[in-house]
């Protein structure tokens, strides 16, 4: 089983609502390598590094309606991607991976 960072963020649809932007990327220090600091996440969002969590939920639905179950920022050697978690009506798990800069969906999978 994966060990999961502070920054593998699970959040109901209702807390995804309140905690849209960097805030809701947690405070502690992530336990792997691969995954920024929420200090760091405030400089890349404020430095336009990065697009905002609300402007990656939304463009999580836009290309794969359902709901949002978990969301996690990556440092893919350099290239920051946004992990994207939907459960749509039929129950299927869809997991999109986006560019943070664009916001571009890089890949997609389906359970």
């Amino acid at each position: 089983m994966k060990a999961r960072s502070p920054l593998a963020l699970t959040l109901s649809a209702a807390a995804i609502a309140v905690a849209a932007g960097i805030a809701a990327v947690a405070a502690t220090p992530a336990a792997a390598d691969d995954r920024p600091r929420a200090d760091e996440v405030r400089k890349l969002r404020e430095a336009g590094k990065i697009l905002s969590m609300e402007d990656i939920l939304n463009r999580s639905r836009a290309a794969q309606p359902g709901q949002v179950v978990e969301i996690e920022l990556d440092d893919d050697d350099g290239r920051y991607t946004y992990e994207v978690k939907l459960i749509d009506d039929a129950n299927r798990v869809h997991k999109l991976k986006l560019d943070a800069s664009t916001g571009e969906v890089l890949r997609r999978k389906a359970k």
